[in-house]
């Protein structure tokens, strides 16, 4: 339980989003996604500042899985230097039982 991860993404839209979120569902390297389209990123690339309209996607899953979920995000994801970072959770302010969930999907079968 005090091991859980949110990893923050961002992707160019829904549709890629949601893909990838399915696919590492399905694979249990993390026990749920939250989609947030309409967001907008601005950001410098290449030495221009850019904009683009983005959907955020939030995964939960635990240290154990987070490695594997990155890299597998990684290799989903269309773009040449995606965004993905893993947060460490206060498992001290989180609801046990939704952190046991969590660790309760992520386990290997």
């Amino acid at each position: 339980m005090d091991s859980t991860r949110l990893v923050y993404t961002t992707w160019p839209d829904s549709e890629s989003a949601r893909a990838a979120a399915g696919t590492v569902l399905e694979e249990g390297l993390c026990a749920c996604v939250n989609l947030l389209p309409g967001m907008t990123s601005l950001y410098r690339w290449q030495g221009r500042m850019e904009s683009a309209a983005e959907c955020v996607a939030l995964f939960k899953t635990t240290s154990d899985r987070s490695a594997a979920l990155g890299a597998r995000l990684a290799a989903l994801h269309p773009y040449e230097v995606p965004a993905i970072l893993a947060l460490p959770v206060d498992t001290a302010a989180s609801d046990a039982g939704f952190l046991d969930w969590i660790d309760e999907q992520t386990r290997p079968t």
